[in-house]
């Protein structure tokens, strides 16, 4: 399914030609006209170090009109380290649907990536205003264990020759344990084996009210999908303040 937990986080965004990247195993399909700010990211022509590129995935989401939250290692160079300032390689969002074989959403290029310095997070920066899609807002208070929280992603649903999913997946987890920059999570429904996959990277773990929702954590990595073990991510509330700051 997706890159282990035992790789190095240089490692976490894989190849569709080899080792697979970071969507929602044993999830469910989102019900029409919900969840329209999570983002499918297409990237293009990334370089190898041989000289030859590849096309690849992530998920993410809208936390402000022309800004999408997503896993820092979506945006790397040549040998896998985050890189911030001009988008390296051509890569298209898309928001505002569930199922691409019916609708057509909202289509973005991404211009400008801004790398935390915290977690395992990035901003990038869309060519104009994705209108009419309520941005999640971001979580301030330190998550608790046992929290409840809707997963929703464009990744594959198996690690076995993964490809992205053409519908919207969710599934619920909780907050199995709390680190400063990190949170673990695990599924919860509909199944234990309810996990993020190969292309979930950004993927959301939020809260859902509304048309929108509160963002508690991004996806960064886990094991093999779909599993019952702890799933790595990025906390949100650490890094608000520096959200809101570039986000204005």
């Amino acid at each position: 399914m997706r890159v282990r937990a035992a790789v190095t986080a240089a490692a976490l965004l894989p190849l569709l030609t080899a080792a697979p990247a970071l969507a929602v195993a044993n999830g469910s399909d989102v019900p029409a006209g919900q969840f329209g700010f999570t983002a499918k990211l297409a990237m293009a022509s990334i370089p190898r170090p041989d000289g030859s590129t590849y096309s690849s995935f992530c998920s993410g989401s809208l936390v402000a009109p022309q800004w999408i939250l997503t896993n820092g290692h979506c945006f790397h160079d040549v040998n896998r380290n985050r890189v911030s300032g001009p988008v390296p390689y051509a890569t298209t969002v898309t928001l505002g649907l569930v199922d691409e074989a019916k609708e057509q959403g909202i289509t973005r290029k991404v211009t400008d990536v801004l790398q935390s310095s915290v977690n395992d997070t990035a901003l990038a920066h869309l060519d104009s205003p994705a209108t009419g899609v309520t941005p999640l807002t971001l979580n301030r208070l330190v998550p608790g264990t046992g929290q409840s929280l809707t997963l929703a992603g464009w990744g594959s649903t198996t690690a076995k020759n993964p490809a992205p999913s053409a519908k919207l997946q969710q599934g619920t987890v909780e907050v199995a344990n709390v680190a400063p920059t990190t949170l673990g999570v695990r599924g919860v429904s509909p199944a234990a084996t309810t996990s993020a996959c190969t292309y979930d990277a950004g993927a959301p773990y939020f809260v859902p009210s509304g048309s929108g929702g509160q963002l508690i954590a991004v996806e960064i990595t886990g094991p093999d999908c779909p599993h019952a073990s702890a799933e790595l991510t990025a906390r949100v509330d650490v890094i608000a303040d520096w959200v809101a700051d570039h986000t204005k």
